[in-house]
């Protein structure tokens, strides 16, 4: 999905299946940074939210290039943000008669980037 404003182009990665929190973690570290750069960043760090952000960014760069004729040399990381999707609400048996609240979380990635 993305979206155009100005001179931003933006791409959204919803209902990733990992919560906020630790897509945060990855997405601090490539905020600010050209893309290309950040793609070859991505593509080493051992987090598994690394292999869904570097999809949104990849998705990002294409959606400039082919949308806006932006060369992708010249593109910068202008927002990265995470926020928290939908969270599944199981149930699991504890001792005692005790119910253990299982809670699957999961994020919206989105990554907008500018022209420089």
């Amino acid at each position: 999905m993305s979206y155009y404003s100005d001179d931003l182009v933006q791409s959204k990665r919803k209902y990733v299946g990992i919560s906020a929190q630790k897509v945060r973690l990855v997405v601090d570290v490539i905020r600010g940074m050209p893309a290309l750069e950040a793609l070859d960043v991505l593509a080493y760090m051992p987090q598994a939210a690394a292999r869904e952000v570097r999809k949104a960014l990849a998705s990002a760069i294409a959606n400039a290039e082919e949308n806006e004729s932006m060369a992708a040399e010249d593109l910068w990381i202008a927002e990265a943000y995470v926020d928290e999707g939908p969270s599944i609400k199981r149930y699991r048996p504890g001792a005692r008669g005790r119910v253990k609240p299982i809670i699957r979380r999961s994020s919206h990635i989105t990554i907008k980037l500018e022209e420089r």
